[in-house]
C-alpha cells in the first residue's frame, strides 16, 4: 500500500528582474519541486513573489496570502519549502516572528539548499543563526562601503555621488576640477560675505538681483539662490580644496528597524584634496568665524527708553555701507550731564576704491526718523491709497512652480532608496563561489556609494524647496500684515514705541539713502526702496526718489510692472 504523502506550500522569491544565476523564479520552483518528488511531499499550492524587497514582510502579498492560507487550514500543509532561507526572509525578527506564525498551525519551514527543517531539534536554532548572519552580514557590506569612502577622502579624492556646485567630477581620476561657469558665483559669494556686511540674505539678494543665476544642474532645476544654498556653500572646505568625510552621516532612526535618514555633523575629518581651491584657505576661515559669531550673536536687551530705529537701513552716501545708532553722554563742569545725543554714523567696514571709508559726518537720529516717517504718511494721505492697497491684501501667491521643484525632489529621492534597497539586496545574494564574484561585489559597492551620496543630494534640495515654499508663504503674510499697517500708519505712527517703530521700519524698507549733507531747503532723504510694491499716483512701485530743487515733499517714481 502506497504511503500517504505530505502536503506542502513552496514559497519562491526574487528581489529584482535580474538575477544571480541559480535564484531565478523558475530554478527556485524546479529544485523545490524535485525535492519534494524525492521526499514524497505533494505541492498543494505555490506562491511567488517576484520584485520584492525580503528585508521585511510588509510587500510580498504572496507570502501573506500563504500565511493567511496555512492560518484557515485551507489544505492542511505540514511544511513550507523555499529554496534558500533568505527567500523567507531577510530580517532576523520577522523570519523568526513568521516561522513561529507557521508552527503556531503546526507547520514547519524546509530550506532545501539550506538543509534545514525547522521540525528537527536544531532546526529553529539554525534557522535563528543564519537569519541574524545574514542581517550581519548585510551591515558589513554598508562598513566596508563607508570604509572606502573614508579611503577615498584620504587620497584627496571625491568620494561620491555629485560634485559639489562649482566643480565637475573627472570620472577616471575621482578628483574634482573647477567648473568656471559656476565658480564665479563661488567666489562671489565668499567675498561678499566676508568683506562687506551682508549676510546670507544679503549675499542672496546680491546674486539673484545682479542676475548672477544657478546653473541647474543633473540633482536640481534651481536656477536662483537661496539661503540654504549660501549657507551650505559658506559651510563646506571643499572650496578651500578640502576633502571633508561624512559632513552628513546616514543614520538609523531611533525606533525604527530598517528606516535612515541624513544627519548632518559637527565635527568631521577634513583631508587635503588634489583638486584645486576655488577660494583661498583664510577666506573660507574669515568665512566660518562670521558664521560662528552670527550664530552666537545674541539678541539685544532692548530698553524702554531708546531704540536705533532705523539702524542698518540707513545707508552711507560714500560706501554705501548700512549706518548704525550711536549714544553719545557728556559730562558738564558742574558735574551734570548733557541730554543724551543718538546719531547714525558710517563705521567704516566696507572700503571705495580701496581706500577705507571717510565719512564722518553723524546724522541726527530724530531728525533723519521724521524725515522718513514724513515720506511715508504723505504716501498714504492719497484718498485712493487706501483703497488700492487693500487689494493687495489676501490675495493668492502662485507657488506651482516652487511645488512642483518640490515634487521632482521628493521622486528622486524615492527613486534613490529604491535603488539603493536593490543594490543592497543584490550584494546580500551574490554567489561566493561564483568566479566573478569580487568583481561583481566592487562594481556594486560603488554604486551603493553613489545611491547613498544621490539619497544625500535629494534630501538638500528637498531642504531647500520647502525652504522656498515657505520664504513664499512667509513673505506673503509678511506683506499682508504691512499693507494693513500702511493703510492706518498715519494714525498710529505716533503712539508706536521705538521698539515697534524699529520692527515696522525693518519690514517695510530695505534701504534709504541720504545726502552727504543737510541740502538748503532742509532734505536729508535722498531716496527710499521699499520690501514690498506700494501704491503712488496711479501706480506701484518699490522706489522713490526725492528732487532736491522742491520744498515739499515731492516724488518721482520708478514704476515697476
Amino acid at each position: 500500500m502506497e504511503a500517504k504523502k505530505t502536503k506542502v506550500y513552496i514559497y519562491t522569491r526574487v528581489s529584482t528582474d535580474m538575477q544571480v544565476d541559480g535564484y531565478s523564479l523558475d530554478a527556485q520552483k524546479d529544485k523545490l519541486k524535485k525535492y519534494a518528488d524525492y521526499n514524497d511531499m505533494v505541492i498543494v499550492g505555490e506562491y511567488s513573489d517576484e520584485g520584492k524587497s525580503g528585508k521585511n514582510i510588509t510587500g510580498r502579498p504572496d507570502f501573506q496570502r500563504m500565511l493567511n492560507d496555512i492560518a484557515c487550514k485551507k489544505d492542511d500543509v505540514k511544511f513550507v519549502l523555499v529554496f534558500k532561507l533568505s527567500r523567507f526572509g531577510r530580517n532576523t525578527a520577522d523570519t523568526l516572528n513568521s516561522l513561529q506564525y507557521l508552527q503556531d498551525f503546526g507547520v514547519n519551514l524546509i530550506s532545501t539548499e539550506d538543509k534545514i527543517d525547522s521540525s528537527e531539534g536544531t532546526g529553529k536554532l539554525m534557522i535563528s543563526v543564519l537569519s541574524a548572519v545574514a542581517e550581519i552580514e548585510r551591515e558589513n557590506i554598508l562598513v566596508q562601503t563607508m570604509a572606502g569612502r573614508k579611503q577615498k577622502a584620504r587620497e584627496g579624492k571625491w568620494n561620491g555621488g555629485f560634485a559639489p556646485y562649482g566643480y565637475k567630477l573627472n570620472k577616471e581620476t575621482s578628483i574634482l576640477e573647477i567648473a568656471e561657469d559656476e565658480a564665479e558665483a563661488i567666489r562671489i559669494i565668499f567675498d561678499k560675505f566676508v568683506h562687506t556686511d551682508m549676510g546670507y540674505n544679503g549675499v542672496v539678494n546680491y546674486l539673484n538681483n545682479n542676475g548672477i543665476k544657478k546653473k541647474a544642474r543633473q540633482n536640481g532645476h534651481l536656477t536662483s539662490f537661496t539661503t540654504s544654498t549660501v549657507k551650505a556653500i559658506l559651510d563646506n572646505p571643499v572650496y578651500a580644496g578640502k576633502i571633508a568625510y561624512e559632513r552628513r552621516k546616514n543614520t538609523k532612526i531611533e525606533g525604527t528597524r530598517n528606516e535612515y535618514h541624513i544627519v548632518p555633523q559637527k565635527e568631521y575629518p577634513v583631508y587635503d584634496g588634489k583638486h584645486e581651491a576655488i577660494i583661498d584657505i583664510k577666506l573660507w576661515q574669515d568665512a566660518q568665524a562670521k558664521r560662528k559669531a552670527t550664530a552666537k550673536r545674541l539678541e539685544k536687551k532692548h530698553g524702554i527708553d531708546h531704540e536705533h530705529v532705523l539702524s542698518g537701513i540707513i545707508k552711507c552716501p560714500v560706501c554705501g555701507a548700512g549706518m548704525y545708532g550711536n549714544r553719545k553722554t557728556a559730562k558738564k563742569k558742574d558735574g551734570t550731564y548733557y541730554p543724551t545725543y543718538y546719531s547714525y554714523a558710517c563705521k567704516h567696514r566696507t572700503y571705495k576704491n580701496g581706500h577705507k571709508c571717510d565719512y564722518h559726518k553723524q546724522w541726527n537720529e530724530s531728525k533723519v526718523d521724521e524725515a522718513v516717517a514724513e515720506i511715508i504718511k504723505k504716501l498714504v494721505q492719497n484718498p485712493r491709497f487706501s483703497e488700492v492697497m487693500k487689494t493687495k491684501i489676501n490675495t493668492k501667491v502662485d507657488t506651482a512652480e516652487a511645488e512642483r521643484e518640490l515634487e521632482n525632489a521628493k521622486k528622486l529621492l524615492r527613486q534613490a532608496e529604491v535603488v539603493k534597497d536593490k543594490i543592497i539586496l543584490q550584494l546580500d545574494n551574490l554567489d561566493v563561489l561564483d568566479k566573478n564574484y569580487d568583481r561583481k561585489y566592487d562594481d556594486m559597492q560603488k554604486r551603493l556609494d553613489s545611491s547613498y551620496e544621490k539619497i544625500a543630494d535629494a534630501e538638500e534640495i528637498i531642504s531647500i524647496c520647502e525652504d522656498k515654499l515657505y520664504n513664499i508663504q512667509k513673505d506673503k503674510i509678511t506683506s499682508d500684515n504691512i499693507y494693513n499697517y500702511l493703510v492706518v500708519f498715519e494714525s498710529i505712527y505716533d503712539d508706536l514705541t521705538d521698539m515697534e517703530k524699529k520692527q515696522f521700519f525693518n519690514t517695510l524698507l530695505h534701504e534709504v539713502q541720504v545726502f552727504e549733507k543737510e541740502q538748503e531747503n532742509g532734505q536729508i532723504i535722498k531716496s527710499m526702496r521699499f520690501k514690498f510694491p506700494v501704491y503712488y499716483n496711479g501706480e506701484f512701485t518699490d522706489t522713490i526718489i526725492r528732487d532736491k530743487k522742491e520744498t515739499v515733499e515731492t516724488v518721482v517714481l520708478l514704476a515697476r510692472e
